[in-house]
C-alpha cells in the first residue's frame, strides 16, 4: 500500500488588480475503499472562507470567494495519501453485455453516464466501435479494445488541445493529451451503451515512464457487471490499480475540473499549475504548466472566466 506526498499549486497572475474572485474548486481527494487520505491541508491567498459541499456525483467541492484587490491569487493543496487498492488486476472478464444492462436498468445516474454526446462526426466513432466491440466480447474486454485502440491510433502531443477542446475537434487532430483521449473514449463507450465517467486526479508510478506522470492527470472508470467501477487509462494503456490518486469523477472535465472560477476587472490573466510527488523511497517528480489567458477587446469591469489548466 504505497504512499505518496502530493503538493498542488495553482496559480492565478494578472496584470493588473482585480477584485471579487470567486471560485469553485475540486481537489479533495475522494476518500474510498481503494484509498486513505492521511493529511490535507488547503493554503489560499487571503485565507477565505471555504464553503464545502457534494456536488451531484458525489465529489466533496468547495466554494470561496477573494474580495479584496489581488494580482496574485494562489490555491495551494498539500496532501498525503496513501493507496489502499491492490497492484494485481481483479477485473471479471466474464460477464457479458445483457448482466450489465440488467444491472444499471432504472438506475438514472447510470443512464445519463450511457448517453454518448451529441457530435458532428459521430459516423468516426461508430466505425471505431465496430472494431473494438463483438458480441462474443465480454464488457471488459471491449474495455480493454477501446483503451488499446486509442492508445495505439492517438498521438501524445502537449499544447495542440485546451480545456475547450470538443471531441470532433480531438478526432480531427488524431492527437491530445489524457483529458483527451478520456473523452474520446468516453463517447466510445457510451455508443456502447457502456456506463462511463471521467476521473480526474495523479498519478505516481515513480518513474517508470508513463505519461502524465507529476501533473495532474485523467482518466475513464467504466462499469463491469459484477465488479463494479474500473479505472482504465487509455494514455498509459492499462488498467488502474494502486499508482493513480483519485479527486473527482463525473461525466467529462466540466464536472470535475480542479480549479474554475471568475473575476470583476479588465485584466489579462496567467495560470501556471505545479504539481510535485514525493515517494516513499525519497523519489521526487515535478511538472509546471504555464498558459497565458489574454482577453482582447476587454469592456470596463467584465465579469472573467478564469479557466483551470488543461490536464495532461
Amino acid at each position: 500500500m504505497p504512499t505518496f506526498k502530493i503538493q498542488h499549486i495553482t496559480t492565478y497572475e494578472y496584470d493588473r488588480l482585480i477584485q471579487e474572485s470567486m471560485n469553485e474548486i475540486k481537489i479533495y481527494p475522494i476518500i474510498s475503499s481503494e484509498q486513505e487520505v492521511l493529511h490535507h491541508e488547503l493554503v489560499i491567498t487571503g485565507n477565505p472562507e471555504v464553503q464545502i459541499f457534494y456536488d451531484y456525483w458525489g465529489n466533496q467541492a468547495g466554494n470561496f470567494n477573494l474580495f479584496p484587490p489581488h494580482q496574485v491569487l494562489s490555491i495551494d493543496s498539500r496532501l498525503v495519501v496513501r493507496t489502499t487498492g491492490s497492484s494485481d488486476l481483479a477485473i471479471n472478464f466474464i460477464s457479458v453485455f445483457n448482466e450489465m444492462w440488467n444491472e444499471v436498468n432504472g438506475n438514472l445516474k447510470m443512464v445519463e453516464l450511457s448517453r454518448p454526446d451529441f457530435i458532428r462526426e459521430q459516423s468516426q466513432i461508430n466505425e471505431i466501435t465496430q472494431l473494438v466491440y463483438s458480441p462474443d466480447h465480454s464488457v471488459a474486454i471491449t474495455i480493454k479494445n477501446c483503451c488499446e485502440y486509442i492508445f495505439s491510433h492517438f498521438n501524445y502531443i502537449k499544447g495542440i488541445t485546451t480545456v475547450e477542446t470538443t471531441i470532433d475537434e480531438i478526432l480531427e487532430k488524431n492527437a491530445g493529451v489524457c483529458q483527451d483521449f478520456a473523452h474520446v473514449m468516453l463517447q466510445i463507450l457510451r455508443t456502447l451503451n457502456i456506463p462511463s465517467r471521467y476521473v480526474s486526479g495523479y498519478i505516481c508510478p515513480n518513474k517508470s515512464g508513463l505519461r502524465g506522470e507529476g501533473a495532474t492527470h485523467a482518466w475513464v472508470e467504466a462499469w463491469i457487471p459484477r465488479h463494479g467501477w474500473a479505472g482504465i487509462d487509455p494514455t498509459n494503456n492499462l488498467w488502474v490499480t494502486n499508482t493513480h490518486v483519485k479527486l473527482a469523477t463525473g461525466r467529462n472535465f466540466a464536472d470535475c475540473s480542479p480549479v474554475k472560477g471568475s473575476f470583476r476587472g479588465p485584466a489579462n490573466q496567467r495560470l501556471s499549475v505545479f504539481v510535485s510527488v514525493d515517494y516513499e523511497d525519497g523519489q521526487n517528480i515535478e511538472a509546471l504548466n504555464k498558459v497565458d489567458l489574454r482577453r482582447e477587446n476587454m469592456s470596463v469591469e467584465p465579469l472573467h472566466f478564469a479557466h483551470a489548466a488543461q490536464q495532461q
